[in-house]
């Protein structure tokens, strides 16, 4: 297997100014889009060998409600937070080791930038929505998948 970075971007949360922005929550949809996001990426048959995220609630709720489906327990990470660049994805690619599929749960625009950096791609990632990148080399990326929340509820039922 080649090395894989898949991102997953929270779910929908409380308005902004519902609370101080770090700890605002999942709403009922942005539960229902990260516990679909897991369950797709399962059906899908994807396994990671880590699975990282941002410290922020939000983001740290999607990762946990995504690996109900998927197993494991996601690592809060603080360069996800903010200002997350292709930069601090190499650094978690790396650490991780050869030939691993690592989860990244976090925020725009920083995740829609890192795509960009890695492949040359101009993604648009809905709230709850995936894209992954097949690394080739310590450089490049070809982006492999990007799938909104509706298409991951489809694949789910």
């Amino acid at each position: 297997m080649a090395q894989q970075l898949w991102f997953l971007r929270h779910g929908e949360a409380e308005p902004h100014g519902a609370r101080p922005d770090e700890q605002r929550r999942l709403t009922a949809r942005g539960e229902q889009q990260s516990r679909a996001a897991g369950s797709a990426l399962a059906a899908l048959e994807l396994t990671f060998q880590l699975v990282v995220t941002s410290p922020r609630v939000r983001s740290l709720d999607t990762a946990r409600l995504a690996c109900e489906a998927l197993g494991g327990e996601p690592v809060a990470h603080e360069a996800l937070s903010s200002g997350f660049d292709v930069d601090d994805a190499r650094e978690l690619v790396h650490a991780a080791g050869p030939d691993k599929r690592l989860l990244l749960v976090g925020h725009n625009p920083d995740f829609e930038q890192v795509v960009h950096d890695l492949t040359g791609a101009r993604v648009d990632m809905k709230k709850g929505g995936i894209a992954g990148v097949r690394l080739e080399g310590a450089r490049r990326g070809m982006l492999i998948a990007l799938m909104r929340p509706r298409e991951l509820a489809r694949i789910v039922g």
